[in-house]
Formats: C-alpha cells, sequence, structure tokens
C-alpha cells in the first residue's frame, strides 16, 4: 500500500468533478468516452442496425438482454475503441435476484462504481437465507468505467464465472475499450472482490477465528465485511478468467488487487485465472481456506502475492512474473507484522509446482521472497530466479515451534531451486541471512546455486526437468497427486495449461492461441 497514490487519485477526482455529463472522464482513465444516447428499439440482443459502424470492425448489439435481477441493466449508447464499436450495458448498483450475464457479440457489460452481488447475509449460512448467484457465461468482457468500479461479492452470495480455455472472461479497464492501455497501464479501475464466511483473525470485531470476527474491505466506504467460522464456504466459482489493469486506490494506503479473496472458504472453486498489471498485488488472501489451481500473475507493480491474517490454503500450478521497472516489489509478501501475531488460525501458505521470475533489482522489500509475522511456510516443487536475494526473513518467531499458537515451526522448503542475484539470501528483522540459508539448505533436494534453462521465460528446460521433485500429496493431502513428479508450474513444451485463456505483453507471452492484453480478445466481437 502507498501513499503516494492516494494523492494521485485525489487529484485525479477533483479532476473529474469538473466533467460535463455528455463527456465523462473517469478516474484511472487516461481518455474520454462518448456516451451516444440509446435510440427507441427492441431491448432483446440482436444484430446492430446502426448505419455507422464507427470504426469498422465489431458492430454493437441493438440491446442490453434481459436478466431476473429487479432493476434491470441500463442500455448506455455505446463506446468506439480500435475493435470497433460495442453496445454499453451498465450493470446495476446491486444484483437483489440471482442473474445471468449471457455472452452477445459487440456488447460489453460495464461496472459504474461498485457493483454488488447480493447483501452482506452475516457470518453464519442460514436455511433458506435469501441468497444471490451471479453468473457470467463464456467470453463475456466487463469493464470499469471508472477507478472506483469494482464488484463485491457479498457473504453468502456466490459468482459463478466459468469461461473456457477458448472463451475466458475478461474483467479490464476502460482504456483497455478505447484502445489507450499499454503495457505499463494499471490502476484503472478497482478489480473483483470475493467476501467469505471462513475464519480470518485481525477481527475489526470478535474473537479471531470464531463466528464473530469480521473486517472490512480495505478502502470501501461503506460497509463490505467478511469472515465467520465456516471453513468449507463457497463463494462460487471463477476459472477461466483475465483481471487486466486494476488496483485503483479507493481510500489512504488502500488500493484493491486484481482479486482480493477475503474469508473466502475451500468450497469456493479458483482455477485458471490471471491477474495482469495490477497496481498493488496481483491476489491478496485475508484469511479463509481457498484453495488455488493453474494462477498466473504478470506485471503486478507491488507484490504477485500476499497471504495474510490467517490464510490457511494450498496453491499449485503458479507462475508470477514481475515486471523489470517501477514499483514492482516482491513475488510473495507473506503475513504482516502488527501486534496480532500470535492471533490463530495461523497463516500458513503451502505452494506447490510455482516458477516466480523476479525482475526489479530495486525493490523495497530487498528479496524476492518476503515471510514475517510469525507465518509459516511450505514450498515445494518450485523455481525462482531473480537478480536481487531471493529469500528474506523477518522475525524470530517465524522459526518457532508452538502448537499453542498455531505456530507449525520454520519454513519448510523441498525441491525449490533458486538462481539469486549477488547472495540468495539477505539479512532480516530478528533473522540474519545465514539464518535463513542454513533454514533452506536444510530441506531436501533445494539448491541456491541453480542454472536455469527456463524457456519462453517460464517452461522448464533441461535443468529443471533433471532436478528431483518430489509428489506434493505427501506434504498436504490438498495438492494434486503427480505420477512423474515434476519442479516449477509448467513441466514442458507440451504442458500448455497456460494457453488460449490468457493474455500476452511485454513482461510475458503465452504463445499465439493467446492474444494481446493491450487489446480486447475477438470473441467480444
Amino acid at each position: 500500500m502507498r501513499t503516494y497514490k492516494w494523492i494521485i487519485a485525489s487529484a485525479v477526482a477533483v479532476a473529474l468533478a469538473g466533467c460535463g455529463s455528455d463527456e465523462i472522464s473517469s478516474a484511472g482513465s487516461s481518455g474520454n468516452i462518448t456516451i451516444n444516447n440509446p435510440p427507441a428499439q427492441n431491448p432483446d440482443p440482436g444484430p446492430n442496425p446502426d448505419p455507422d459502424p464507427g470504426s469498422g470492425g465489431v458492430q454493437p448489439a441493438a440491446g442490453c438482454p434481459t436478466i431476473a435481477n429487479p432493476i434491470p441493466l441500463t442500455n448506455s449508447g455505446t463506446i468506439e475503441g480500435p475493435t470497433g464499436t460495442y453496445r454499453v450495458c451498465d450493470l446495476p448498483a446491486r444484483f437483489t435476484a440471482s442473474s445471468t450475464l449471457p455472452r452477445v457479440p459487440g456488447l460489453l457489460y460495464a461496472l459504474h462504481d461498485r457493483v454488488d452481488v447480493g447483501t452482506d447475509l452475516g457470518p453464519t449460512p442460514t436455511a433458506g437465507e435469501a441468497s444471490v448467484t451471479l453468473t457470467i457465461e463464456p467470453g463475456v468482457v466487463l469493464f470499469g468505467k471508472a477507478g472506483t468500479s469494482w464488484l463485491a461479492v457479498n457473504r453468502g452470495n456466490r459468482i459463478q464465472a466459468v469461461g473456457t480455455a477458448e472463451q475466458p472472461i475478461v474483467f479490464t479497464s476502460r482504456d483497455n475499450v478505447l484502445g489507450l492501455a499499454t503495457d505499463d497501464s494499471q490502476g484503472q479501475w478497482g478489480g473483483v472482490v470475493l467476501m467469505g464466511r471462513a475464519p480470518i483473525t485481525d477481527c475489526r470485531t470478535g474473537t479471531p477465528g470464531a463466528v464473530d470476527c469480521d473486517r472490512q474491505t480495505e478502502g470501501s466506504a461503506a460497509l463490505a465485511l467478511y469472515g465467520g467460522a465456516t471453513p468449507t464456504d463457497s463463494s462460487g466459482r471463477m476459472s477461466y478468467v483475465q483481471i487486466r489493469y486494476s488496483g485503483y486506490v479507493l481510500g489512504a494506503n488502500s488500493e484493491l488487487q486484481a482479486l482480493t479473496l477475503e474469508g473466502v472458504g475451500s468450497g469456493t472453486i479458483i482455477d485458471h485465472i490471471q491477474m495482469h498489471n495490477s497496481s498493488d498485488d496481483g491476489f491478496e488472501n485475508f484469511g479463509g481456506r481457498v484453495h488455488m489451481r493453474h494462477i498466473v500473475v504478470t506485471g503486478a507493480d507491488d507484490d504477485s502475492i500476499d497471504l495474510d491474517t490467517g490464510y490457511k490454503g494450498t496453491i499449485q500450478y503458479l507462475i508470477a512474473v514481475q515486471k523489470t521497472s517501477g514499483a514492482a516489489d516482491s513475488i510473495i509478501e507473506l503475513d504482516s507484522t502488527n501486534a496480532n501475531e500470535s492471533q490463530t488460525p495461523r497463516t500458513h501458505m503451502k505452494v506447490a509446482n510455482f516458477t516466480f521470475v523476479h525482475r526489479n533489482p530495486g525493490t523495497a522489500n530487498t528479496a524476492a521472497m518476503l515471510f514475517r509475522g510469525g507465518a509459516d511456510v511450505t514450498m515445494v516443487n518450485g523455481v525462482l530466479t531473480s537478480p536481487m536475494a531471493c529469500l528474506r526473513l523477518n522475525g524470530a518467531n517465524i522459526l518457532a515451534t508452538d502448537p499453542a499458537i498455531d505456530k507449525v515451526g520454520p519454513p519448510v522448503f523441498h525441491s525449490v531451486v533458486m538462481s539469486c542475484g549477488t547472495t540468495p539470501t539477505v539479512d532480516g528483522s530478528g533473522v540474519t541471512a545465514q539464518q535463513a540459508l542454513d533454514l533452506f539448505a536444510a530441506g531436501t533436494n533445494n539448491n541456491t546455486t541453480f542454472s536455469p534453462t527456463l524457456t519462453g521465460t517460464f517452461i522448464n528446460g533441461a535443468n529443471e526437468t533433471a532436478a528431483v521433485a518430489v509428489n506434493p500429496q505427501t506434504i498436504d493431502p490438498e495438492f494434486d497427486a503427480l505420477t512423474t513428479p515434476y519442479i516449477g508450474a509448467v513441466r514442458d513444451a507440451n504442458d500448455t495449461w497456460y494457453a488460449g485463456w490468457t493474455c500476452n505483453s511485454a513482461t510475458a507471452s503465452f504463445g499465439s492461441a493467446s492474444t494481446a492484453c493491450t487489446t480486447l480478445p475477438s470473441l467480444a466481437q
């Protein structure tokens, strides 16, 4: 969280106040969008009859589809970009009934400001509660009209955003639609936030880990609470989804991530998600028990991964590639140092089959991975390359073992190979570089002088293939079992789980099946 972004956001907000109703320049955007008043027409979607399709290419749908929500979609006219002209259908401020957003050629869905899925149903599931599910069909594109646009899935409600490898769902910014987004763009809208009922710590009120423990979503002016005592809680499913150019500053030192998972339970499915060019973290998990698979983080301007406040889950098949410049910080920042470090449940990060490519030699955290706050760590089958130190441990309590406060023990590494800068480890507060190095060496099959042979940035080469790996399911049964274990996120050139549903940028390319992040996918056409 960086204060300078709040200052910039305040200046943008002042500029926004001077815009008239016909030309709206939204915070987080560098261009103007002209909203054309919609003609009287049949609200059912269909081919665009308008004689002027703008710049050519995509032609706008005739109208907005009908949804089950009492407040319908709002036809806001059209928006024109380099790929053509699209019908814009504004989402309601709140979905109070389960609704489906279908994919319609030439149509985009817009978040004007905060969009809520349901209302907060509290920390405890009850029979017959008025839960709302927002279903988003494969190939749908949604964009934030303003910096303050974000999607809030409240406790007890669900999202079903399930794309496919050929038809990913895309959350993006208005500038991306207008063709103004570049490889350096970020922070142009808020992001996606799921609020669940699984245990958390650092409560706003209540007892850590208990049903009365809740927290407020950072930066949200109105209440957006999460937390409870249901580890298996479900907030729905997100699969084959891209979240681009997010991370707008909602308040002082409070940015949203591309994906924020707050008290999200193990009943939630999160897989095949790409977070691209977030101005803060790629994703942050505040407590909860969610298990994540096939995750891609590219170009985060803070940390790629941030985990804290009692998160206990597993993450497997994880690609994270940082930018070479800017404020891009660590690949992982684990836990926060504060007065609540002894609270339980204790954060325990478990990651298997990961490839981390750290590129910025001047990060504030001084290492590609920063672990602190007395958190527990288990990492297996990983590859890390960095121009600076790879590992920094902060706080002597991270080395402790204390079952009374749910402290499993010192960080554990198995089959993790690293190619680091001058030194693999660096001094932290209370833990020396040598202590960190000795701890890493105490694991099995680890290597701090590894010579990477990665191809295409993240695909295993000869040296990665030759490294000794372990079956991650022997470490934790929640991990997928690997008949033939391997290190890294991508086994070899034949392993293409990342292809098609991701987008390409200067940070990382995912092959010809993926399109550029700076343009809308052809499926929107």
